[in-house]
Parts: structure tokens; sequence; C-alpha cells
């Protein structure tokens, strides 16, 4: 039995203790933070780099690395990105800013490609797999391999077609449709393991509408077909840039092998033929296509316009309308 002072090894998943947070901690971090040039990409990448374990996996499916410190009493957030589009060419996306609060605005934002040139060197290792370097220390990123993964049976629907898996940084995964007829997009949560979420009725009357009491994110049960699709998040999240801002910027990347999100995309907007690449980036300016086909609620009783949805009366055409107020706000 291990004695005061004594080194004790940290709980594993599973095991009593794991997971919890002591505001000790917090307040360690924050006096604990060192100095350096906060303006400059390359000195905060070597602060960041340096805490990365030697073994990362990247679970967002736009292979965002997300990351958080202190410096000087101010919190900062950003990525370390394996960007489908030029990883193979040793191309690491670094990017970070001063958290958004309501209470202050963004203080700092910066972003820095990073390369050889750098000091950096991006290696493919494998399959969804790339080693890292920097200054002596090398990283192995393990992107998420979701190529297994297909929607459970009756899912997709009649017109769907189904454009991939998508791994949100909320820790929610999703089926990723478009519906030609309606030419709608959607993001039908993924029940099929453990959900990291707990859903609760918004109203004990109608339950088929259901808020992820951590993500905030809200569901309605689809009445032809079983599964549960995302028709709004808190807005509050997607202004202040959290975890939870909803799965617009985790589309299936990895998992689009051609010319199927732009065809999509067209689908329902020709205008843009020319315009984008085939994972919707804008040619001409930076910038993606925004896919979000639920809305941003910015308190619990906007969502009360998705009880309608529960009208019998409601033929298939009006029942997906309801659940796709304006179509993204």
């Amino acid at each position: 039995m291990a004695g005061a002072g004594q080194a004790v090894a940290e709980p594993q998943p599973g095991e009593p203790g794991y997971g919890v947070t002591f505001n000790q901690q917090i307040i360690d971090r924050l006096q604990g933070a060192p100095a350096f040039n906060i303006d400059d990409p390359l000195e905060t990448f070597r602060h960041v780099f340096a805490a990365v374990p030697g073994e990362a996996t990247v679970y967002p499916t736009e292979n965002y690395y997300y990351f958080s410190f202190v410096w000087s009493g101010i919190e900062f957030a950003g990525n370390i990105r394996l960007d489908v589009a030029d990883r193979d060419d040793g191309v690491l996306h670094f990017a970070y800013f001063s958290k958004n609060e309501p209470w202050n605005v963004e203080i700092l934002t910066n972003y820095k490609p990073l390369t050889e040139s750098d000091g950096v060197t991006v290696e493919k290792a494998g399959d969804l797999a790339y080693d890292v370097t920097f200054e002596g220390k090398t990283v192995h990123f393990r992107l998420n391999d979701m190529s297994g993964i297909e929607p459970p049976e009756g899912l997709v629907a009649d017109g769907d077609t189904y454009l991939g898996p998508a791994f949100d940084e909320s820790g929610l995964s999703f089926f990723v449709l478009f519906n030609e007829d309606r030419k709608d997009f959607m993001f039908v949560l993924n029940e099929t393991g453990y959900l990291n979420d707990f859903l609760l009725p918004y109203h004990d009357d109608h339950p088929a509408l259901t808020v992820g009491a951590r993500t905030g994110f809200a569901f309605y049960e689809d009445r032809f077909a079983p599964r549960k699709v995302l028709v709004g998040v808190y807005g509050g999240s997607v202004s202040a840039n959290t975890y939870f801002d909803g799965p617009f910027d985790q589309l299936p990347d990895n998992f689009i092998p051609g010319e199927e999100l732009r065809d999509a995309i067209l689908a329902k907007y020709p205008e843009l033929d020319g315009q984008i690449d085939r994972l919707g980036h804008f040619r001409a300016q930076e910038g993606r296509f925004l896919v979000n086909p639920y809305i941003n609620y910015d308190y619990p009783g906007q969502l009360e316009q998705f009880l309608r949805c529960g009208d019998s009366a409601l033929d298939e055409a009006k029942f997906y309308a309801c659940l796709a107020p304006g179509d993204g706000q």
C-alpha cells in the first residue's frame, strides 16, 4: 500500500478515478505556465509539441488534433492538423488563438503551415498514420480509421446517399447523408457504440425531441427511418468556438474517395459549379462550403419549433422540411 508522498500509478480507462479533474490541477496549470513569445508560431508550436505523447490519436474526421494551454493568464486553444489535401506533401497545419468568452474578445489568432523548412517533417507511416518529427522528437499520429463503419440496416432511406462517417470533437459520431430528391444534408447520430452523451427528452409529452445533457446537441427521432437526426446545436458554443459547436467542421474527409460530396453540394447549389473542389473547398478564396443542416439555438425555447414535427398529418416531405427550418443558420 502506497504511503504519503509515494508515487501512485495513474488510473487507466475503466478503473476507479479515471477521468477525474481537480481544481488543484487547473490552478497549478495557471501558475506553472512557461514564458515564451506567443506571437511566434514556431515557439508556440515548440511548447505544444513538447506535450504531445509519442503515440497520439486524432479522433475528429477532418484530422484536427485539438489542444489548449494557458499563457500569461490567458487561455489559448488551437489545433495541429494533418489535412488530407497536403499531408502527403509534408505539410503540418498549426493554428492557435485566445479563447473567446462572452466577457472578452479574441486577443490573438495565429496560423502557420509547417514544413521541412521549419524543421518539421511529416512522413506517411501507413494507412491513416503519420510520423511528425521536430527537434529530435517524433510523434506517431494515428488518424481515426472509420473506413469499416457502415450505417445499420434501414438507417439509409430510399433516396439517401451515404457520404461517410464523421467523428466530431464533441465525442459524438455521425453518419453523413444527402437526399437527392429533397436536396438535403443530414447528420444522423451513430448509436452503434458508446454514445458519449445522455439524451434527455425536451418535453415529457414529446419524447421524439431530445437534447444532449453534455453537448447541447438536439436530435429528432425520424418517423420514416430508424434514426435520430441532428436538428440543433447551442449557439453560444458556436460563438465561442467550443468543442460543442456542431459537426459542420468534421466531414468524412478521409473516406470520400471521389466526387460524392461535391456532387451533393452542386445538386443543392448548381451555381457553385467550377467554384469548389471535390471536398467543397472554394477555389478562388479561403474557406469551405458550410454543411450545417440544423439550427443554432440561443435558448432552449427555440427548440419548440420542432414539436410541430410530431403532427401525424405531416406527409414525408413536410416532415423532413420541419426538421430543417431555414436549412441551417
